[in-house]
């Protein structure tokens, strides 16, 4: 579901009631809890949050233009998802994060290789989403995408 927005603010402005509580309290939690040098920004028509050029001069492989994205948040047709490419290139933060998931929310966690898709909006784990938000630094995940995008 593509939603044209031109700010993150004007994204949830455009999202019905419920969406828009949910997506605005996460984004409110990644740029709170985010480690410093993340930048927000409007990223492939979603909320983003990415690695600026300035940090990493060499930006996106797929189009260098690009800063290097790290979490994407977007309310799509069924679900909220939140996109965490950190969570795809450290498997020991899959496991942490599916282990957590487990513990705090009573439904199944529906997942793919980094996507976290959120159907009931009570069931949002915000406090996990605020943890996770702090595990991985800028350099922390540059070093990562690097490791991955040599293979």
């Amino acid at each position: 579901m593509h939603i044209p927005a031109t700010s993150p603010s004007d994204y949830i402005s455009k999202l019905p009631e419920e969406r828009s509580t949910a997506v605005s309290r996460l984004r409110n939690i990644f740029n709170t809890h985010l480690p410093k040098g993340f930048e927000e920004c409007m990223s492939y028509g979603m909320i983003g949050w990415v690695v600026p050029h300035s940090l990493y001069a060499q930006g996106y492989h797929v189009n260098p233009k690009l800063p290097l994205p790290f979490i994407n948040l977007a309310s799509q047709k069924n679900f909220v998802a939140v996109y965490h490419s950190g969570i795809y290139a450290n498997p020991e933060l899959m496991r942490w994060f599916k282990a957590e998931y487990a513990q705090r929310v009573k439904t199944k966690l529906d997942m793919g290789k980094s996507c976290i898709r959120l159907k009931k909006m009570e069931h949002i784990p915000f406090e996990l989403f605020s943890e996770l938000a702090t595990k991985m630094t800028v350099e922390e995940w540059v070093k990562r995408y690097k490791k991955q995008v040599k293979r």
